[in-house]
């Protein structure tokens, strides 16, 4: 009976959501779907059950569908569980999902490399990290930068680039591009300490 109740709920706040994400009035949503304004609004408070032979119309005026209307989901919509991936002095935790519509990719990473791979790594766009503890060092072409925790930098990564942690582990979150994420994350394990420097003390 519960999960009747939280269905109910979840479908008609789902209708209401939709009808107002659209702008459209009672009114306009009942000339859409052959209902009576008064009987869409019963069902929006919760004072009528919604029929399925109801459902159908309402689903397709709304553009969407049944399925999608009536889905209990659970918190996995909204929770992310980042990955985690040990590689080359860096330890990465991915903190957004593969189906980022904007193409952009947030990262925690722990790295305790104490010196840069050789040569830096450089691909297009720009990166932007913050210190979340410790002092990261920027390698940027022949600059050398250092960033303090609760400090933040952005670059462009066509300077050769690479970030190091000669004073002990730093730990950042960074936001990477399509291009930063395959130089950083998708590269190959061989390569995969471009940009982030190798621990060869370790």
């Amino acid at each position: 009976m519960t999960q009747e109740l939280d269905l109910d709920a979840v479908i008609r706040a789902r209708v209401r959501g939709l009808r107002i994400a659209r702008g459209w009035s009672l009114d306009t949503l009942a000339g859409r779907c052959g209902l009576s304004p008064s009987t869409l609004s019963r069902i929006e408070t919760g004072h009528r059950r919604i029929a399925i032979d109801q459902l159908a119309p309402i689903a397709r005026a709304l553009g969407t569908t049944i399925d999608q209307l009536v889905e209990l989901a659970g918190d996995d919509d909204v929770v992310i569980h980042p990955r985690r991936d040990t590689a080359h002095g860096r330890t990465t935790w991915l903190l957004t999902r593969d189906d980022e519509p904007h193409g952009l990719v947030v990262a925690k990473m722990r790295i305790t490399a104490r010196r840069p791979t050789a040569p830096l790594g450089v691909h297009p766009g720009h990166e932007w990290f913050t210190v979340l503890s410790g002092t990261a060092r920027l390698h940027l072409g022949d600059r050398t930068v250092l960033v303090e925790e609760g400090q933040s930098a952005q670059f462009s990564t066509m300077v050769p680039h690479a970030i190091t942690a000669p004073e002990g582990p730093v730990e950042v979150i960074v936001v990477l591009d399509r291009d930063g994420r395959r130089a950083h994350l998708d590269a190959a394990p061989a390569d995969a300490g471009a940009g982030a420097g190798v621990d060869t003390d370790a």
